[in-house]
């Protein structure tokens, strides 16, 4: 049985307070080599076909098969190198693709944190561009950099490290807008959360994943939403708090609309390539 734990939170003002309820998860299992370690996801506008990147430096691409709503099965399931600015595959400690975010285009911006930067790709058997770094970056923790990553409908990117460098200090929001990077925002850091991915949705706001480890107890995850105004983040909504162990290493996020006009967010799971974790498809709706 799924053990949840929702937090309804009553902002000043609001109407009432969001919450997610659980719908279906999914193990995704498969014998090849290369497969596990994902810790980024996009879907489509229809919520079935979906891209991930891995900790090898390794696209994923397929599609989610529903009955009823629940998720069932992926189907052709692919992955594909990711390739470096020499149009080779990437190794080594510079392959770690931690964020993922497509542009109403279709280019593809990926984040790293092992070497960070950003890169961005017409296709994923394409070699990639590099998109400009801001000098915070070179100063950012190894193995703790840019974990989310997010593009806005007007094309802007949105990223954060996974560490903001002491328990009192927010994690810094970089928005790469108009070819310069800005840093005008933050986001809380509290009760041990750290920001491990992140989506624009349909309604416009900004979805935050973030991720608790508990030792034998496992994760619990967090799902927060903002609203963005003047490149602020504003009206913080704590949409989900699940309990150790409820599902694996929740990494990366996707939020999308149903037929119907509600609000889903999918997360993909990070098996950390060990055989006693596993990478699960977990599906929530936003019930307002």
């Amino acid at each position: 049985m799924i053990r949840l734990l929702a937090i309804f939170l009553t902002l000043a003002g609001s109407a009432g307070a969001q919450s997610l309820e659980f719908v279906s998860r999914f193990t995704w299992r498969s014998d090849q080599a290369e497969f596990g370690g994902f810790s980024s996801l996009e879907l489509s506008q229809d919520g079935t076909s979906f891209y991930a990147t891995s900790d090898k430096g390794i696209f994923a691409e397929g599609r989610l098969e529903r009955r009823r709503g629940q998720l069932v099965s992926v189907r052709e399931g692919r992955l594909t190198p990711i390739k470096g600015l020499n149009g080779k595959e990437i190794l080594s400690w510079r392959s770690d693709a931690e964020g993922l975010a497509v542009a109403p285009n279709g280019v593809l911006f990926v984040s790293f944190e092992g070497q960070h930067r950003i890169l961005s790709f017409a296709s994923t058997s394409a070699a990639p561009r590099r998109v400009p770094s801001a000098p915070a970056f070179l100063r950012m923790q190894k193995n703790s950099s840019l974990e989310a990553l997010a593009i806005d409908e007007n094309g802007a990117l949105y990223t954060m490290p996974e560490r903001s460098g002491d328990l009192n200090v927010p994690f810094p929001v970089f928005i790469f807008k108009n070819g310069q990077w800005l840093n005008p925002t933050a986001v809380g850091r509290s009760d041990g959360f750290l920001p491990v991915g992140a989506d624009f949705g349909p309604d416009g706001r900004f979805y935050l994943l973030e991720r608790n480890f508990h030792g034998i107890g496992g994760f619990s995850s967090r799902v927060r939403s903002f609203a963005v105004a003047r490149n602020q983040f504003v009206d913080d909504k704590t949409l989900l708090v699940t309990t150790p162990g409820t599902h694996d290493n929740l990494e990366g996020i996707a939020v999308w609309k149903t037929d119907a006009g509600g609000l889903r967010v999918t997360m993909i799971s990070d098996d950390n390539f060990r055989f006693f974790q596993r990478t699960e498809f977990v599906e929530y709706r936003l019930v307002p």
